[in-house]
């Protein structure tokens, strides 16, 4: 047995072989929840309704979908290129740490600090990834390593610093900074609700990432890049400096699901930020096929799963652990998609 190439992928082959393993995550879900004492036609049922069964499930639903829409892009721009970018959830830490200084540190105004806090997470989440890439460029050290280990660090840094020179002096001695002014906050999209316009925001983030990917020159160099390196050097496309951009772009997206937490959602700096938005990230891009639009999609999903499962392990006695079983079948059976959408087995 051994892989070839596809001639030709037929319009089916593309997109019937990923529907096939997210109805496959589907059965695999429901036999989990068989598994654990439950009725799984009635779980699917409450988890369809604790994601989406009424107008507060729908909004927190968009509302957890809104860092993985970042740190989606992020991972999807990144690996793109060929650039695997596992840090994602430090550049998330850099843009909240960055957010944080500026709201809490300068004594600026609402409406004049909201987008400089963004500009500044941007910058923040772009420089954290910027210093891996150029480990790989100039020394040829692996990004997976050392994106990886940045989480670690990023995580500690921030911990030395919630205990130390950030920490809240009026938070009865919880690791947590100073919480940013009402008026230096994301509105919300919902009055009364948590959805803010940090979920706009990252329609506005694929829409623009898409179009940079699909009609710009840097799009092109981009998918060249990761499709064939050696024929893009061979045609003239500067590699290192296709890479040094895309890491800029995608340590910058992965900021502003930091910003979008700080400045729309929670209002401060904790350790639990985030609760492993950079690694989902991952499985939203490689369930949207790393496609910029598609990762709003997979996001929501993803979301909804989180928030459906929440739900239902209230309502059904389960655990909740049967969400990221779910979310690591989808991903596995996602990759074996993709692999069989560009190769076929063959005997011999």
């Amino acid at each position: 047995m051994r892989l070839e190439p596809v001639a030709s992928r037929t319009m089916a082959r593309t997109l019937g072989l990923p529907a096939l393993a997210l109805a496959g995550t589907v059965v695999v879900a429901s036999l989990l929840a068989m598994l654990a004492g439950a009725n799984p036609f009635a779980t699917l049922g409450l988890i369809l309704k604790g994601a989406a069964g009424s107008k507060f499930a729908l909004l927190e639903t968009l509302n957890r979908a809104t860092p993985l829409i970042f740190t989606g892009l992020a991972v999807a721009v990144a690996f793109r290129a060929k650039l695997w970018n596992i840090g994602a959830e430090a550049q998330l830490y850099a843009g909240a740490l960055v957010t944080v200084l500026i709201g809490t540190k300068l004594g600026l105004s609402g409406p004049v600090a909201i987008p400089i806090m963004g500009v500044g997470a941007v910058i923040a989440g772009a420089l954290m990834l910027l210093v891996p890439v150029i480990l790989k460029v100039r020394l040829g050290v692996d990004e997976v390593v050392t994106t990886l280990l940045f989480n670690f660090i990023m995580l500690l840094f921030i911990s030395m610093l919630l205990e130390g020179p950030l920490k809240d002096p009026m938070g009865m001695g919880w690791p947590k900074s100073e919480a940013l002014d009402r008026d230096m906050r994301l509105p919300r999209i919902v009055e009364g609700l948590r959805l803010h316009w940090g979920f706009a925001l990252g329609l506005i983030a694929a829409v623009l990432v898409w179009i940079l990917q699909s009609r710009t020159t840097l799009g092109f160099e981009i998918r060249a890049v990761g499709l064939n390196p050696n024929a893009a050097r061979f045609a003239g496309i500067p590699i290192r400096a296709v890479l040094l951009k895309t890491a800029l772009l995608s340590g910058g997206l992965a900021a502003l699901a930091g910003y979008s937490e700080v400045a729309g959602l929670k209002g401060n700096l904790t350790l639990d930020l985030s609760p492993g938005f950079g690694y989902t990230g991952i499985i939203v891009a490689m369930l949207a096929l790393l496609h910029p639009l598609g990762v709003v999609v997979s996001a929501i999903f993803v979301a909804g799963v989180f928030v459906g499962t929440d739900s239902m392990s209230r309502a059904a006695e389960v655990p909740t652990y049967i969400a990221d079983m779910a979310l690591a079948t989808a991903l596995l059976f996602m990759v074996l998609a993709i692999l069989l959408t560009n190769f076929r087995i063959v005997r011999g």
